[in-house]
């Protein structure tokens, strides 16, 4: 009877405190964690990441982001070949090789113009500025909180969804139920088994924020590796 009362009151303890945690409370402890003095707001620095991928030449990137004054570089090289992408505010340019001067049939033949820059700023402004980026008009935060069991680890769940203005994707943001760390992120889209799912490792801190050092990607149909993002703050990268 003893062991039945304890049961039931760990239950019960487990339950309540799912139930306690709101979903904007798990952000805030999160934000907490990676950016405790609320530097990403104001970020102006560079990242230096290294994509692995299987079968294919690894891609050096140097991201340079200065949210105030509305500015976003890019210059990525592969296979000896560097290509660059540069947003400010709206003004955009790209370069190959060093050479901003080129024909049309250049850049179309390299996948060089505004959208792709657009679409990289998107990218790598979101990634790296989760989970602060959570705070974002247009992010719909679920308040249900819930535990769940994810590669042997369990962790609180946080659900984002987005304004159809934003985007049509379901978020999925895996914590550390002591540490608030993010450890994982995953995303479907309205196909079924659509989406991938992002495995975090290790922290790099750069402007006093925890951002995850290695991202490895999976698809979330077949578990099939994607590629491994490793990112640095050190300049060891020669792009020219």
């Amino acid at each position: 009877m003893k062991n039945r009362t304890l049961l039931l009151l760990l239950f019960i303890s487990i339950a309540s405190f799912s139930q306690e945690i709101t979903g904007d409370e798990l952000l805030e402890k999160a934000i907490q964690f990676h950016d405790p003095n609320g530097n990403w707001k104001t970020f102006e620095g560079a990242l230096f990441v290294t994509m692995v991928t299987p079968e294919n030449n690894n891609r050096k990137s140097e991201i340079k982001i200065n949210l105030p004054e509305q500015y976003f570089s890019v210059k990525a090289l592969s296979n000896s070949i560097s290509a660059e992408y540069t947003l400010r505010k709206e003004v955009c340019t790209v370069a190959l090789n060093g050479n901003s001067n080129l024909s049309e049939a250049l850049k179309k033949k390299h996948n060089l113009n505004c959208d792709r820059a657009k679409m990289y700023k998107n990218y790598y402004t979101y990634l790296y500025g989760l989970p602060m980026k959570l705070k974002d008009k247009g992010t719909i935060i679920d308040q249900k909180v819930v535990k769940k069991t994810f590669k042997s680890k369990e962790y609180l769940v946080l659900k984002a969804t987005y304004t159809k203005e934003v985007g049509k994707d379901t978020w999925y943001f895996y914590f550390d139920p002591k540490t608030y760390e993010m450890e994982v992120y995953q995303f479907f889209k309205e196909a079924k088994d659509s989406g991938e799912y992002i495995l975090l490792s290790g922290l790099e801190t750069i402007n006093g924020i925890q951002m995850p050092k290695n991202r490895a990607w999976y698809y979330n149909k077949d578990n099939g590796y994607l590629g491994t993002d490793i990112l640095t703050s050190k300049n060891d990268y020669n792009l020219n």
